[in-house]
């Protein structure tokens, strides 16, 4: 999906072919206490994920919505966090080890190209992630593949960066993918949508 290029200080710079990520140190400025007063993971997830659910959190970062949603699924759930940077999953490990919850979280770097998480889960989190994946049906077929039937995607856009055209986009690669839009849901300073896997048939290529 991306290439790793070292910028100076030796810096993990991620940059996409025509995109690029947010480098793992800007995610101080987002993953902050700050943050809750305007994004909680518990509301915002709570009708979504319940105890024992086994959820993917793709792009991760340090962990703020991974942690929210380690509370929802209990000791009996798993949370995938998975993300491409390393420096970003340690930071994350340290902080769920803090918040109590390491025993839930499953750490998982993904490959340049590959999502590899190797089951399959009953709810997906993208939030504010795939305006930068460059091959957005590439992506939304490898989601297909490790999401349950029926299971639910959860996107999350900023509208700050993301224009109404261009998350609409977005939606049409999930649909061109297998996936059924069942809802949207208000996400402060975001576009959200709501999208379900289809019972029946595989992901088109």
């Amino acid at each position: 999906m991306k290439k790793l290029e070292q910028k100076g200080n030796n810096k993990e710079i991620a940059i996409w072919v025509n995109d690029h990520i947010c480098p793992w140190w800007l995610t101080y400025l987002f993953d902050n206490p700050l943050r809750r007063l305007f994004h909680k993971p518990e509301k915002i997830f709570r009708a979504f994920v319940t105890e024992g659910m086994t959820v993917l959190d793709i792009g991760c970062g340090m962990g703020f919505f991974s942690i929210g949603l380690a509370n929802l699924v209990g000791r009996k759930g798993c949370v995938i966090a998975a993300d491409i940077q390393q420096k970003s999953l340690e930071a994350l490990k340290g902080r769920a080890e803090k918040a109590g919850v390491s025993d839930r979280i499953r750490i998982h770097r993904c490959e340049p190209n590959e999502l590899g998480v190797g089951l399959t889960v009953g709810f997906i989190l993208a939030f504010w992630m795939v305006h930068e994946v460059p091959d957005k049906d590439m992506f939304f077929h490898q989601i297909c593949s490790c999401l349950k039937p029926n299971g639910k995607i959860f996107i999350v856009e900023p509208k700050f960066h993301v224009s109404s055209s261009r998350f609409q986009e977005i939606l049409v690669s999930a649909q061109k993918k297998g996936f059924r839009q069942c809802g949207s849901a208000w996400v402060r300073f975001s576009r959200a949508a709501m999208f379900e896997r289809e019972s029946f048939g595989s992901p088109i290529p």
